[in-house]
C-alpha cells in the first residue's frame, strides 16, 4: 500500500473508533466469540488478533483465555489508544499499533490467530505476505480463524448501500482465500456462510489449522457410527 493510501486508511479508522465505542458489543462480536471457542480456544491459549479496532472482540477473547493472553493489533493509533483505556483492567490483554508489515515477535508463537472482519479491508495483493507473517509465528497446532462479510452480500452492499461501507471494502473470493492459506501452510477444516443480521446470509467464517501429516487413523466406535445412522433414518422416516 502506498504511503498516501495508508495515511487515508489510518485517518478513516481513527475517526471510525468513536463509532465503534458507541456501538459496543453487538451480535457479530458475540458470534465471532462463539465460533472461535467452538474451534477449540482453551483457557491457556495465546491469541493474536489482527484488526482489533477498539478491542471489543479482544476483550471477549481475553475473558476466555484466563490463563493465557491476547495480543491485539490495529493500524489505527486512535483505536489502540481507546482500547488501552477501555480494557486497562484486563491484565492478559495487550494492544499494539501495527499494519502487520513490520510485525516480528522473534520466536514467539500463538495458538490462535483471529481475523474479525478485517481481511476485506486489506488489499488482496497484501494477503500473501500477511499470511506468511502468521505462518512464522505459528506452531504445529495453531488455528487461524477468519470472519468476513459473505462475498455475495458485500457485492449487494456495494451496489445498493455503498455509504455504509468502509474506506476499503472488497468481496473476497473464498477459493482464493483458501488457496492463499494453503500456500502458507494451513488446511481448511471448516467454512460456513451464515446469517447474523440478515436472512440473506451476510457473513462467512473459516477455520484453518496448521498442515501436518496424520500420524494415525482412529476409527469411530461402532456405537458412534450406529447412532448417526439411526439419527438419519429417524429423520427421514426410514425405520
Amino acid at each position: 500500500m502506498q504511503e498516501e493510501d495508508e495515511n487515508k486508511v489510518v485517518s478513516f479508522y481513527d475517526q471510525f473508533a468513536e463509532k465503534q465505542e458507541k456501538t459496543g458489543i453487538n451480535s457479530r462480536h458475540l458470534s465471532i466469540l462463539d465460533k472461535v471457542v467452538a474451534a477449540g480456544l482453551q483457557a491457556h491459549h495465546r491469541v493474536l488478533e489482527i484488526g482489533c479496532g477498539i478491542g471489543t472482540v479482544s476483550s471477549l477473547l481475553a475473558k476466555q483465555v484466563s490463563k493465557g493472553e491476547v495480543l491485539a493489533v490495529d493500524i489505527s493509533p486512535e483505536s489502540i489508544s481507546k482500547a488501552q483505556i477501555l480494557w486497562k483492567d484486563q491484565t492478559n490483554l495487550k494492544f499494539e499499533v501495527s499494519d502487520m508489515s513490520d510485525f516480528d515477535k522473534g520466536d514467539q508463537t500463538f495458538d490462535f490467530f483471529v481475523f474479525p472482519d478485517v481481511l476485506e479491508h486489506i488489499p488482496v495483493d497484501q494477503h500473501q505476505a500477511l499470511f506468511q507473517k502468521i505462518k512464522k509465528h505459528s506452531h504445529s497446532d495453531s488455528v487461524v480463524f477468519i470472519h468476513i462479510p459473505a462475498p455475495r452480500y458485500l457485492k449487494w452492499m456495494i451496489e445498493n448501500e455503498p455509504e455504509k461501507l468502509q474506506v476499503i471494502d472488497q468481496p473476497l473470493d473464498s477459493g482464493d482465500l483458501i488457496k492463499s492459506l494453503t500456500f502458507a501452510g494451513f488446511y481448511l477444516e471448516k467454512m460456513e456462510t451464515y446469517s447474523v443480521f440478515y436472512q440473506e446470509k451476510d457473513y462467512q467464517y473459516f477455520v484453518f489449522r496448521s498442515s501436518k501429516p496424520l500420524q494415525k487413523s482412529t476409527p469411530l466406535s461402532k456405537w458412534e457410527v450406529l447412532k448417526e445412522r439411526i439419527r438419519i433414518r429417524l429423520k427421514y422416516g426410514l425405520i
